[in-house]
C-alpha cells in the first residue's frame, strides 16, 4: 500500500464539487466512516492517495477529535486533503481558512458539540441535548461541497 501521492493523477480542476458532496455523505451514511474520514476518503483517488491509509490517518478525527469538544471532524478531515493536495503550507492554511469561514457562515459554528446543540451543565458536568444547528451529515457534505470548490480553483 502506497502512502505516497501519485501527483500525475491529480486533476482538481476536474473535480465535481456536488459528485464529491454527494460521495462523503453516502460514506457517512454507511455507519463505517466517521465525519473525518467520510470527507477525507471522498478525496483520496482525486488526490491520488490510498483511500485506507487516508481512513487510517483520520481515525482520531471523528466526533470533534474524539469528544465533541473541538473542531467539527467533517473540517479536519477537509485540512488533511488540503495539505497534501497543496503540498505547501501557505497555501494550506489559505485553503483552510476560507473552508472554515465558509462552513461557519453557513451552519453557524465549527465546533461539533455546538453544531449536535450539546451543552455542558456547569453544575453537574453532565451533557444536555438541545437544538442542532446542523445534522452530521450535512456537515460532511457542506465540508466535501467546500472543500472541492476550493481545489479546484487552486490549479
Amino acid at each position: 500500500m502506497s502512502r505516497r501521492l501519485n501527483h500525475d493523477v491529480m486533476n482538481l480542476t476536474e473535480i465535481n464539487p456536488e459528485e464529491m458532496a454527494r460521495k462523503a455523505m453516502e460514506l457517512k451514511a454507511s455507519g463505517n466512516y466517521n465525519c473525518a474520514q467520510a470527507v477525507a476518503c471522498a478525496f483520496a483517488q482525486a488526490i491520488g492517495s490510498d483511500e485506507q491509509f487516508i481512513y487510517n490517518a483520520t481515525n482520531a478525527f471523528g466526533r470533534g477529535m474524539g469528544c465533541m469538544e473541538a473542531t467539527c471532524g467533517a473540517l479536519t478531515g477537509a485540512g488533511v486533503i488540503i495539505g497534501l493536495a497543496t503540498g505547501d503550507r501557505v497555501k494550506a492554511m489559505k485553503c483552510m481558512a476560507d473552508v472554515l469561514k465558509r462552513f461557519e457562515s453557513n451552519n453557524g459554528a465549527t465546533i461539533c458539540r455546538q453544531l449536535k446543540g450539546i451543552k455542558i451543565d456547569p453544575q453537574s458536568g453532565h451533557t444536555i441535548a438541545g437544538q442542532s444547528l446542523r445534522p452530521c451529515n450535512l456537515c460532511v457534505s457542506d465540508a466535501a461541497l467546500y472543500l472541492a470548490e476550493r481545489l479546484s480553483e487552486m490549479e
